[in-house]
């Protein structure tokens, strides 16, 4: 790492020299992001036994990025800074910094170069996609060279190899390299049918040493468990949208060769993988419909099999869910399932008038058994007028927690009603106050709530324009379930989750310093998730942009 670092100094001031007495314009730009969390344990909510409840008590991250342009080259360095962190492994303690990103890019007439750390997909990334999710601890950035190339004006062919980061340590050994031609044309000189065709492919090789470890792992199976893994995997993906008047239709299909896989037991087994997803959207003024599909089954990729979780993925299946923000309705997140899943949603938007908007989701995902994994329909009013703005709506779910949350097996699924209203109030020009209320029902099994129990959220926050913002918020847990964790005295008694935020905002710049107590739960990011524990205490925040 270390030799890098010095490497792209080095690199940085020979381009520094040769630009002096050029009379092109250069820019420099940038962005900072950061965060300190000061622990406060609370073995009733079970935010304990981590090292950060127990002896450190502050963990922090930070991002610090630069870009560089100039006669052509764009030029990027990031730095990273772990502290006492858990956000790689929530029970954990993660120390590191250093240089977590640098990359190149330059276009010679048809030719681009594109060296570093490298962020791209191919098609909607289902056999590849290399990108960054701070909040879920990703960063699947594909440390290597691209090399583009443009056949004609609307004709590109791409090429890649490398390795995938591995946070700040030196990248995995498994060497990745695929390639892409991507498209448009239209059908005669008319704008109203037109295609942008494309086709991927996507190769792994396992390195020695995960071979070995892979290998050891089957000799310990049964004899009926046994397979013969292979060092190279490929995949293939073909991927086109097709644009009629207001129509819009996206349409893709992977394939992946025999893969060494982890089933929910956690042992390898071996199969060939297949995606097909397609996406119809029609709109005009006023009105919006979305139509999605996706089947999976072993599609599974990553750098090296004996990764889990949210590690070494190379590619990216697309959610089947709508991105829910209010804190009840985002409660029970699906995450995407790799092995195997049938999933379809529809997406119904309606303005009849500007300032009135209704929209209405449903969604469905089953695995290729048939069994329920998740089910959500969601409806939602939108009106404004000139001093106040109300959305209101209710969520119906339906939630596998034994597949999502690994509980154990016979754990029924959770249904949960949640009506929730959002009113915003202009006092002035300058103050408005607004209210959040969602109260969320989670259903019995066996005369017992179930997970936590039911919830009651409520949140008041003023603004003060253009600088400050203060929010106070609690969610109750106002009929505790079989989850909910026991008092001292071995009772299961109602909780509140307080938080109180206070928000400065100048220029490009936002602070924040929080006091917050957080349920478990689990948080996502496009179909792709990770349980958060139980939080107690205060969290500070940077972000600006420069």
């Amino acid at each position: 790492m270390r030799l890098r670092q010095l490497l792209f100094t080095a690199l940085l001031l020979c381009l520094s020299t040769f630009a002096i007495g050029q009379n092109e314009i250069s820019y420099l730009s940038g962005s900072l992001e950061a965060r300190a969390n000061f622990f406060q344990r609370d073995s009733l909510i079970g935010a304990t036994n981590t090292p950060g409840y127990d002896r450190q008590l502050f963990g922090a991250e930070s991002w610090l990025t630069l870009h560089y342009n100039r006669w052509g080259f764009d030029i990027g360095v990031r730095f990273d800074l772990f502290n006492n962190s858990n956000l790689l492994n929530p029970t954990g303690s993660y120390n590191a910094q250093g240089l977590g990103r640098w990359y190149v890019k330059k276009k010679f007439e048809k030719l681009g170069i594109y060296a570093g750390y490298i962020y791209d997909q191919i098609g909607s990334g289902i056999i590849f996609r290399a990108y960054e999710a701070r909040g879920l601890s990703i960063d699947n950035a594909l440390y290597g060279l691209q090399l583009s190339y443009d056949l004609t004006p609307d004709w590109n062919v791409r090429a890649f190899t490398g390795r995938q980061k591995q946070q700040l340590t030196d990248p995995y050994e498994s060497v990745i390299r695929g390639g892409a031609i991507e498209g448009f044309f239209q059908l005669g000189d008319s704008s109203v049918v037109s295609f942008l065709p494309g086709a991927g492919v996507i190769a792994r090789t396992l390195d020695d040493n995960s071979m070995s470890s892979l290998v050891a792992n089957i000799n310990g199976r049964p004899a009926e468990e046994a397979f013969v893994p292979h060092w190279n995997t490929y995949a293939f993906s073909l991927y086109n949208t097709l644009q009629v008047g207001r129509f819009t239709w996206y349409v893709e299909g992977a394939y992946k060769t025999a893969d060494a896989l982890k089933d929910i037991r956690g042992s390898f087994y071996q199969d060939e993988g297949t995606v097909i997803y397609s996406s119809i959207g029609y709109a005009q003024k006023g009105l919006g419909i979305t139509l999605e599909g996706k089947r999976t089954e072993n599609f599974e990729f990553r750098t090296r099999p004996q990764e889990e979780l949210n590690l070494g993925l190379v590619n990216f299946l697309p959610p089947m869910t709508r991105i829910n923000t209010y804190r009840l309705t985002a409660r029970y997140n699906a995450a995407t399932q790799f092995i195997g899943e049938q999933a379809f949603q529809v997406d119904i938007r309606y303005s009849p008038k500007r300032k009135i908007s209704y929209n209405a989701n449903f969604s469905n995902i089953t695995d290729l058994d048939g069994e329920l994994l998740y089910r959500e329909a969601f409806t939602e009013f939108y009106m404004k007028k000139k001093k106040w703005k109300l959305t209101a709506g209710v969520q119906y779910q339906n939630y596998n927690q034994q597949v999502y949350e690994f509980k154990e097996e016979g754990t029924p699924n959770v249904e949960a009603i949640t009506p929730y209203a959002d009113f915003l109030y202009r006092i002035s020009k300058k103050k408005s106050i607004r209210f959040e209320a969602q109260y969320m029902n989670v259903g019995e099994d066996k005369g017992e709530l179930h997970d936590y129990g039911n919830w009651l959220f409520g949140l008041v926050e003023f603004g003060v324009a253009p600088n400050w913002t203060f929010t106070v918020s609690d969610m109750y847990n106002i009929n505790p379930g079989k989850n909910t964790p026991t008092n001292e005295e071995g009772k299961k008694e109602s909780i509140h989750f307080p938080r109180v935020d206070v928000f400065y905002t100048t220029g490009p710049s936002r602070f924040s310093l929080s006091y917050i107590k957080q349920v478990e739960g689990v948080v996502c990011t496009g179909g792709i998730c990770r349980l958060e524990p139980a939080f107690s205490g205060v969290r500070m925040t940077v972000n600006t942009n420069f």
